[in-house]
């Protein structure tokens, strides 16, 4: 059956219609919810800096790595649950994706329980590899110890939305987000400040905020959607090669980008608390304003699984110029909003010296950098939908190793702590041109194969006419 003549599934709605619209749309409304939790992390340093204190805002730098290097698992998981969905309902076979997404689910809770244990029982090596060291390093560790035992609500939360959105439901998974930033932003002042917690009182309001998302992504899925498929060992042993095949790169892929944050942070180390503390600043304000980015990730995951399970190559490549176009608009109005703003964002978090100067680069020139990272998360999303999971392991791990290491060293022996940044935007641009290329190239080689079937079908069809005759 070709593509052609096939019926289109009802939960496919991306087979047909606006690419462009279709990346917009999920973009947007998946960035809503990102940016409720984003922007809830940015006040919680803003809160954080209002304290007077230097070593608290290092503190949540420091965390933050390990945080994200947590958080870059739950999302290698949930690409593995979109992936795998999204190319069932391409290939309308709803049954198997509700068997993969039992699974997915099943095997990340294990997986992210094996990965708190390990966190835990390594906490204080790893804060003192980031360069953390007498009260910063206390502070950061009394601030995980609250935050961190969320993990695996968060990972099956982040798998839960992957779910919907595979199902083309943006919404709903917009809301479980969205519920999240408001518990938060509504518990920072009242924890931090009415109460005097401090910074445990901004961990506590996260962690309540995890299991809010929890709770919320849930309920549509076992209530609404009928997304999920009776779990049991049979169904766990059937599916464990292709939720593996997906999930280990996806993993390996996201754990690189924390590797190479961690890489940056204990060079940024070496020129005090107050550089740190203007990293934490940017790592907290890049995803604010570039949430549509980061949501534009996972958005257009779906919509490349969908159209490549349906054998709609044009459309997967339309797909993926439209997501670059997407990119360069959003980027480049970002940056001159920031260029305008970068006294005032300064100012808002009274940084100082090498603090104001790391913020003051960032909303210049290096903002336009983040198109460079957009290119990549696409292209990833490109590399997983399509069968090439281990491409975006090895363009992310090149990224930030070889792409990161040598040009932050090389950037700091000139140009000191803002040549740390300058070297790490560079690594972004190789790397980008990297994963087009690749890209390109696995279009090419499906395009071929793809051709070879439909001409042996052909051919086949031709002999049992023949043989008729």
């Amino acid at each position: 059956m070709t593509a052609k003549n096939r019926s289109t599934p009802a939960s496919a709605k991306f087979l047909t219609g606006s690419l462009m619209g279709h990346v917009s749309v999920m973009s947007f409304t998946s960035s809503i919810g990102l940016l409720m939790i984003f922007a809830v992390d940015f006040v919680d340093l803003l809160f954080i800096s209002m304290l007077g204190e230097e070593a608290l805002a290092a503190a949540v730098g420091y965390a933050g790595i390990i945080l994200f290097f947590a958080n870059s698992i739950s999302i290698g998981l949930s690409i593995a649950a979109g992936s795998l969905v999204a190319k069932s309902l391409g290939a309308n076979n709803g049954d198997q994706a509700k068997s993969y997404a039992s699974a997915v689910l099943a095997i990340g809770v294990i997986f992210s329980l094996f990965t708190l244990l390990s966190i835990y029982l390594g906490l204080n090596q790893l804060l003192r590899f980031l360069g953390a060291s007498g009260e910063t390093r206390d502070l950061a560790l009394s601030y995980l110890q609250i935050i961190l035992p969320t993990m695996p609500f968060a990972a099956v939360a982040f798998i839960g939305m992957a779910i919907l959105r595979a199902h083309g439901d943006a919404k709903r998974a917009m809301y479980c987000t969205v519920a999240a930033g408001l518990v938060n932003a509504v518990l920072d002042p009242i924890f931090i400040f009415s109460l005097d917690f401090g910074l445990a009182g901004a961990a506590s309001a996260s962690a309540i905020a995890r299991l809010t998302m929890f709770g919320m992504v849930l309920w549509p899925i076992f209530t609404q959607l009928d997304a999920l498929a009776p779990l049991s060992w049979s169904l766990l042993k059937r599916n464990a090669y292709n939720v593996f095949s997906i999930m280990v790169p996806a993993i390996l892929t996201n754990i690189a980008t924390p590797v190479g944050a961690a890489i940056v942070t204990r060079e940024m180390a070496v020129y005090g608390t107050l550089a740190v503390a203007g990293m934490a600043i940017i790592g907290r304000m890049s995803p604010v304003v570039f949430s549509v980015i980061f949501a534009l990730s996972g958005a257009i995951g779906p919509i490349i699984g969908q159209n490549y399970g349906a054998g709609l190559m044009p459309r997967v490549k339309a797909a993926l110029v439209a997501g670059l176009k997407f990119i360069f608009i959003y980027v480049l109005m970002v940056s001159v909003l920031l260029f305008f703003a970068r006294d005032t964002i300064v100012a808002l978090f009274d940084a100082k010296d090498a603090s104001a100067e790391l913020v003051m680069l960032f909303c210049g020139v290096l903002s336009f950098a983040y198109f460079f990272n957009g290119v990549i998360f696409v292209t990833n999303a490109f590399f997983n939908n399509t069968g090439y999971p281990l491409y975006s392991t090895a363009v992310n791990w090149g990224r930030h190793t070889l792409g990161t290491l040598p040009l932050v060293l090389i950037g700091s022996h000139y140009w000191g702590a803002p040549g740390i940044l300058i070297g790490q935007a560079i690594g972004g641009v190789i790397f980008a041109i990297i994963a087009l290329s690749l890209c390109l190239s696995i279009f090419n080689k499906e395009q071929r194969r793809r051709c070879e079937i439909e001409i042996n079908q052909q051919l086949k069809q031709q002999k049992i006419l023949l043989n008729r005759q």
